[in-house]
């Protein structure tokens, strides 16, 4: 069933002029960071864990507006608070599947036509089917393969969705250049936006998780890939690999996994938590030197 995007009432367009470009002085007194202020960003899977907290972050960090996805219909009430608290209006929900590209497509119309290009693009929405690849039924004594369809489901959630939704963002920026007339992008006209892919330690191999690692593994060769192509639009794209983190996602493994399997192979002997994934994101989103990926692990080592 495709997703509806839940539209707040529209605002005025902000018309996107053509930038004057710093000049070699003023690029050597900024750096080589990207300020998120004037930007808009989407988040998928923004109504609880990662997605969540790198909403909040972006928050504190000035930017204008975040495209706030999630399938749960509570990603409505959460941005109505969130707006309170920041008190002015950041955080427009959108709910749906994200792996359907009419929902995908309406939510970007949307917020181009309030805003413009969007800029910063992290796909955090994420889903794990685990199980061992092979295992022996102990009543028939025949081996039982990893299901088709929950291969194909974590692969469209985890892999495919993040890939088309930073895709969308990547051409938003180069419509918008286009329109303004400009080509390829110049490094004095500073970073345009940035992509963070949300890999995991699991690209690595794990025991019992043959689609989500294969998935998380197939984002590093699609990161690598856009930020050699997207570059040509001033858009950079990376990927980081967090540990277990306390989200929905992990406590949904219970607590006797967690404390026998997770936490003894891991050095700081907790799981992380998502405001410290969510402050690494942002350093891989604004600091334009920092480029590939970045393990947010925790120390954690999967035993042999």
């Amino acid at each position: 069933m495709v997703g509806q995007a839940i539209r707040p009432d529209r605002g005025l367009i902000i018309p996107q002029g053509t930038a004057p470009r710093p000049s070699a002085v003023s690029l050597e007194k900024v750096g080589f960071v990207m300020d998120f202020t004037g930007k808009t960003a989407v988040i998928t899977g923004a109504a609880s864990g990662i997605g969540r907290a790198t909403c909040d972050a972006m928050i504190k960090q000035g930017i204008h507006a975040i495209g706030a996805v999630d399938r749960s219909a509570g990603i409505g009430d959460l941005c109505a608070n969130m707006n309170r608290a920041a008190g002015r209006e950041i955080m427009f929900p959108y709910t749906g599947d994200v792996t359907s590209d009419a929902f995908r497509q309406e939510v970007y119309r949307d917020l181009k036509m309030r805003f413009g290009a969007v800029q910063i693009c992290v796909p955090a929405a994420g889903i794990t089917r685990d199980r061992l690849a092979v295992k022996v039924s102990k009543d028939t004594g025949r081996a039982e393969i990893y299901s088709r369809k929950d291969l194909e489901d974590v692969f469209a959630i985890n892999l495919i969705a993040p890939i088309m939704w930073a895709m969308e963002s990547v051409a938003s920026v180069a419509e918008d250049r286009n329109r303004r007339g400009l080509g390829r992008w110049e490094p004095a006209e500073r970073t345009q936006g940035a992509i963070v892919f949300i890999g995991s330690v699991s690209s690595a191999g794990n025991r019992g998780q043959i689609s989500y690692a294969t998935a998380k593994k197939g984002l590093e060769g699609a990161q690598a890939t856009l930020a050699t192509e997207a570059i040509y639009y001033g858009m950079r794209c990376s990927i980081i690999h967090p540990g277990y983190t306390d989200t929905p996602m992990v406590q949904a493994l219970g607590d006797d996994l967690v404390k026998n399997y997770i936490l003894p192979q891991t050095q700081l002997r907790r799981l992380l938590r998502p405001d410290e994934v969510a402050d690494a994101i942002c350093f891989m989103l604004r600091n334009s030197a920092v480029s590939g990926s970045l393990w947010v692990d925790a120390g954690w080592h999967p035993a042999a």
